[in-house]
Formats: C-alpha cells, sequence, structure tokens
C-alpha cells in the first residue's frame, strides 16, 4: 500500500518506517522540522512537513499523495510530562487527536482512501473499577482527574470519529526501548517514587512489539478498537524495581500518598495507586501477532541495562 505516516520522525514513526518498508509498503511520512525530514529520508521513506492542524494544507498534502492507508501518529511529547500541569503538557497532542484527526478524516474521505488507523492509549483511561486488566469492551474512565480531563475527552473523540468512519484506534500502552528515554533519567536520580501502595497497574509495549503490530494491524486489522501492550500489566511496585535495577540506579524511594499528591497532583497518585491495565488478547487472536518482548521483564533489562566494559 501506499501509506501516509503521520509523526514520522516521533519515536514510534522511525521504528515504523523500517517495518512498513520490510512489509513492502511506500511510505509518505510527515515531520514538524528539517532534522525530522532529515530522519526518515534517512530511513528511506518520502518526507513531507506537515501541519497537520491546517486543514488546507492537510487536503493539498493528502490529494497530492493519494494514499491507500493513513497511519496518524502525530504527537507533541518531546519535552516530557509535567503531571501537576497534565492538561496543559497534552495541549497540542490533544489538538492533533481533535483536530487534526477530523482533518485528516476529511482529506481521506476526498481522496478515497480505504484504511485510517489513528494512536490512542491504553494506559490510564480505562475506568478505575472492577478488575485490574481491561478489554477493549471495558468502559473509559467516566470520573478522570480534573487536570486529566481535557486529555481523556481527546482520546474519546479520536476513538469516536475513527470508528464512526470505519477506522481503527490503536490503544497503545507505555512505550519504552528508546535509549534516551526521558523517565531514565528521573529513574536514575530516583525522581520516580513508588507512591502508596504502588497498586496502579501499568501496561507497557516496546517500541519494536508497537511498530510490527501496527503493521498488522494495517494490514489485517477490522474497523474497531486494539489495545497494543505486552502481556503483562503489572503493578508499580513490580515493574518500577526491575526498571531502576536495569537502568542502573538505586531501588526506587517510596513516599505516603498524601506526600504523593503534593508534589506531582491527583494525576500521580491516580496513575500510581488506581489506574488498571489492558489485555493484548484481541490484538493477539485477530492479527496473528507475536511479540519480540511479552513482558517488560525481559524488555527493560534488554533496552537499559549498561554493558559491562571489557
Amino acid at each position: 500500500m501506499r501509506v501516509f505516516l503521520t509523526g514520522g520522525s516521533g519515536v514510534l514513526g522511525q521504528r515504523l518506517i523500517p517495518h512498513l518498508r520490510a512489509a513492502g509498503h511506500d511510505v509518505v511520512a510527515t515531520a514538524r522540522s528539517a532534522a525530522g525530514m532529515e530522519r526518515i529520508r534517512a530511513l528511506g521513506a518520502q518526507g513531507l512537513t506537515l501541519d497537520l492542524l491546517d486543514p488546507q494544507a492537510v487536503r493539498r498534502a493528502v490529494l497530492d499523495v493519494r494514499p491507500e492507508a493513513i497511519l496518524h501518529e502525530a504527537t507533541a511529547l518531546a519535552g516530557g510530562t509535567d503531571f501537576r500541569r497534565f492538561d496543559r503538557t497534552f495541549h497540542v497532542t490533544n489538538l492533533l487527536r481533535t483536530q487534526g484527526t477530523d482533518n485528516l478524516l476529511a482529506a481521506a474521505r476526498e481522496a478515497g482512501t480505504q484504511r485510517f488507523l489513528a494512536q490512542s492509549f491504553a494506559g490510564w483511561p480505562y475506568a478505575r473499577e472492577g478488575g485490574p486488566v481491561k478489554t477493549e469492551e471495558d468502559p473509559l474512565d467516566p470520573h478522570p482527574a480534573a487536570s486529566m480531563r481535557e486529555t481523556l475527552d481527546a482520546i474519546r473523540h479520536l476513538e469516536r470519529v475513527v470508528t464512526q468512519a470505519e477506522g481503527i484506534a490503536l490503544r497503545y500502552g507505555f512505550f519504552y526501548g528508546d535509549p534516551s528515554d526521558i523517565q531514565l533519567a528521573a529513574v536514575r536520580k530516583r525522581q520516580l517514587p513508588l507512591v502508596g501502595n504502588g497498586g496502579g497497574i501499568w501496561s507497557f509495549i516496546h517500541l519494536e512489539d508497537a511498530a510490527a503490530g501496527t503493521v498488522l494491524a494495517l494490514e489485517r486489522g477490522q474497523p474497531g478498537i486494539y489495545n497494543i501492550v505486552d502481556d503483562e500489566p503489572a503493578p508499580v511496585r513490580e515493574w518500577l524495581p526491575v526498571l531502576a535495577s536495569a537502568a542502573g540506579a538505586k531501588p526506587p524511594l517510596h513516599i505516603p500518598t498524601w506526600l504523593g499528591r503534593l508534589l506531582g497532583g491527583e494525576s500521580v497518585v491516580l496513575m500510581m495507586t488506581q489506574i488498571r491495565g489492558a489485555s493484548n488478547a484481541k490484538a493477539k487472536r485477530e492479527l496473528g501477532w507475536t511479540l519480540r518482548y511479552p513482558s517488560w521483564r525481559q524488555g527493560f533489562p534488554a533496552s537499559y541495562a549498561t554493558p559491562v566494559p571489557a
């Protein structure tokens, strides 16, 4: 297929391009900077500078490319996350999820594009009630923290308009596998503590497995939603010490819930103590997806362990 990929120079986009090309697809990928364009070209794709919030520019680009498929993977998260000002951190990403998605869908309809896939998220949006692991059929959180409402509304919008258009929303877990992950510096400085009982259930996905699952969804997926996560959703109290060890850091500090709320706000407390994980059973069953790293237990050391000098 001729694939139009937004966010081609991002951490996932840079993994997706080689996977797409290896599967025989022709890729036109977007970036927002000259450096991003160079990364895209170096990976063998055609690069295109595009503002996804400009509907006329999006229309012209999509009509010029005439793609058979659009993969919408654009975000604006390179600077990390300020959990106390959660929605402010995600504001531009939320515009890309709402206005950007609407612009792409309108252009896709006019261009006759048949396949549309967009990046959503499985990390924290599920309702914080019931069992610890959720499927695509389970409801999203009806009562998010006040600082997270705009972001969850944007995720809901993206999933609604994409699935109404017979497209696919991919709910990725927390990405890992990039040696320059911002969270590694925080872990090594012991700035990512275990809060309260550490009972929040996180679902991770290695970037290479995310890319492989995305290509399979492009080729085989049915309209709807897929959780793109690994096999082992786990509470913070289990995975955080493993990440610290893999990163060569001391064990994480442990602080009470009230202090976590004071330092990081309500969103930090929810993510560390209450969120639910996600099941990948549907994606594995319907897409024939096999993970290189079935669990973060193997993936963290493989991605971050410091080599021992010879």
